[in-house]
């Protein structure tokens, strides 16, 4: 099978080692373009898709000075090398724009997308009312997708304890997924205990003004320990849980929050009402239409 260029000039084999793929170039354009792939002593069967599929296409450097860009068109390495940068350990890197952006996928989606950050103690009610909340979002025809602290710990953040800086990470992980999220243009409910305000600050950060609504569950201690549904503030007190947020390790409250959900006298509101009082907000403040 040979794949022709937009031209469809004939090409030439150049042979890949070992993978039975390589590029095809002609004498007048010695740059292939990503198109200029051809495939040869594949087995029965095997198709360009499945070969993208399986990561098998090779392309090689032509020309050193010369590089191919995702369009197809011949750039130089020396001006794409000054776009490049380093983010942490990650170096070499080139953030790649694509036509299709945060506004088209709104519009398609008719809302637009933000973080809902739920914090508060263990027992105070963040779970509860984020399943509520994403109930009343999906009766309005309106997506969204919750980020449940000790879900996420089932997998992406398997590998994290509940140390300082476990919990800090912990936290930017979870923040930069939710970010994906509302980048797609999806309202992102995360709903965790998140106890010290620099991490949830980090958070915020990330987005742009107004995108992260922080909701606080105001519940007294005493209170979600007698809820105690999981049983971890009986294992806390006993000893048998060390750096337990409330007990033997500070929740930093909020103090420029965007909602606060309290509970007062004795009396706490109903998960579906505080669930409505988020959407409140966010139909005040344009969430819920493109």
């Amino acid at each position: 099978m040979i794949l022709r260029d937009m031209q469809a000039n004939p090409l030439q084999w150049t042979a890949s080692p070992g993978l039975g793929v390589g590029l095809e170039t002609t004498s007048s354009s010695p740059l292939p373009s990503f198109s200029q792939l051809s495939l040869g002593n594949l087995s029965g069967g095997t198709s360009v898709n499945s070969l993208k599929t399986r990561g098998l296409f090779l392309v090689k450097a032509m020309e050193g000075s010369r590089t191919a860009s995702l369009n197809g068109h011949p750039g130089n390495a020396d001006k794409n090398a000054s776009l490049l940068s380093s983010v942490g350990n990650s170096t070499n890197i080139l953030w790649h724009e694509c036509s299709l952006n945060k506004n088209d996928r709104q519009k398609l989606l008719k809302q637009k997308g933000c973080v809902i950050w739920i914090t508060g103690l263990s027992g105070s009610g963040k779970s509860t009312v984020a399943c509520a909340l994403g109930g009343g979002l999906y009766r309005r025809g309106k997506l969204s997708y919750i980020l449940d602290g000790d879900n996420v710990r089932h997998g992406l953040n398997r590998d994290l304890s509940f140390k300082a800086e476990d919990r800090a990470e912990n936290i930017r992980r979870i923040g930069e997924v939710a970010k994906l999220f509302a980048d797609a243009g999806v309202i992102c409910i995360a709903s965790l205990i998140s106890p010290y305000r620099r991490d949830r600050d980090a958070c915020r950060a990330m987005l742009p003004a107004g995108d992260f609504i922080e909701v606080f569950m105001d519940v007294p201690l005493q209170v979600c320990e007698a809820r105690d549904s999981k049983g971890l503030y009986k294992l806390a007190r006993a000893g048998k849980i060390k750096g337990f947020t409330g007990i033997d390790d500070p929740y930093e409250p909020p103090l420029n929050c965007e909602i606060v959900l309290t509970h007062e006298g004795g009396v706490c509101a109903s998960p579906c009402e505080m669930a409505e009082e988020v959407i409140s907000y966010l139909e005040d403040k344009g969430f819920l239409e493109a």
